[in-house]
């Protein structure tokens, strides 16, 4: 057998290395009992068991939650409603009853129609109820009490609600506004409709 040359001797050396380090590879790879490793790069999917809910419930817990701020909002309203309903005085009601008695002898829209406007107030003001306010003002050089029709109609024109506003003992010059509230739904929207206006 021949020796090999120096040449030769180095690419015997390069390859020893390189089988080394293969040799070191191939051990890392393996786990501590010999067997080669599990590891892998496609990732798996999460252990569910370990999940305190579902999609179904989260959905289910959303609904509740957006019903429940719903019936929140109508009760606040509701109560907004009956707050500013209840701010109309004893006084108010008894000068509104009078009104109506008044009136029950006009025929036609009364003597008063000139000293009358209404505007309506914001439903954002009166916990979503129809309101309007009327303005009376006492055009005349005498104390005078005025008796005041509003009616609420729908679409078709049809008074469907009425209500009666007025003002005592009103001096020259001087403005009264009380309010005609409608405690009709909401819906189907109503328009008032200035119908009688009496001084006395």
């Amino acid at each position: 057998m021949s020796t090999p040359s120096p040449h030769g001797r180095s690419r015997i050396a390069a390859l020893a290395v390189a089988l080394a380090a293969a040799s070191a590879l191939a051990l890392t790879a393996c786990d501590d009992s010999g067997g080669s490793s599990t590891s892998s790069a496609t990732p798996t999917a999460p252990d569910t068991a370990s999940f305190s809910g579902n999609a179904a419930s989260a959905l289910a817990s959303a609904k509740a939650s957006v019903r429940a701020e719903a019936s929140k909002r109508a009760a606040s309203a509701s109560a907004a409603a009956s707050s500013f309903e209840a701010s109309v005085s004893a006084e108010v009601e008894r000068a509104n009853k009078a009104a109506r008695t008044e009136l029950a002898t006009v025929d036609g829209a009364g003597n008063a129609m000139s000293d009358v406007t209404m505007t309506g107030k914001p439903r954002s003001e009166t916990g979503g109820l129809l309101v309007v306010v009327v303005t009376i003002t006492n055009k005349t050089d005498k104390t005078a009490s005025y008796a005041v029709q509003v009616d609420f109609l729908d679409s078709s024109g049809e008074a469907v609600e009425t209500r009666y506003v007025g003002a005592e003992d009103l001096e020259p010059g001087r403005k009264a506004q009380p309010v005609a509230v409608s405690r009709k739904p909401t819906e189907p929207v109503l328009t008032p409709k200035l119908a009688k206006a009496q001084r006395y």
